[in-house]
């Protein structure tokens, strides 16, 4: 496995390791790491901006970059994942755009929840 760590002319490094077939590309996030798992064939400078796009989606789900809370809000965090990756390929998303996706009220939920709080009150 091939280790490297590059400096991206801020204080926060993204680092790889390279095996065969796949590339981990790993940041530090306070106590936690986030991971991205591509092939090696995958374009490293998208793959970089895609890791530095969860780096700042997390922060807005989670008050405290801790395992405990990011376990809280995992399917916040899912959510909000799963609008920038979609079958495998990046989405052109930004933040604003994410927040407001997974903001977004469902019809079906809201006739959900008014059907539960109908047999809450029987």
């Amino acid at each position: 496995a091939v280790v490297s760590t590059q400096s991206t002319g801020t204080d926060k490094q993204h680092t790889f390791i390279e095996t065969e077939s796949v590339r981990y590309v790993y940041q530090p996030l306070d106590k936690l790491y986030i991971v991205l798992i591509t092939t090696k064939t995958s374009n490293i400078l998208e793959d970089l901006e895609t890791l530095r796009l969860f780096a700042r989606v997390i922060p807005e789900y989670c008050r405290n970059i801790d395992e405990k809370e990011v376990s809280d809000n995992v399917f916040q965090l899912i959510f909000a994942f799963d609008e920038i990756i979609a079958l495998g390929y990046r989405e052109n998303v930004n933040l604003a755009q994410i927040k407001t996706f997974t903001e977004m009220d469902s019809h079906d939920e809201k006739v959900y929840q008014a059907v539960r709080q109908t047999q809450e009150r029987e």
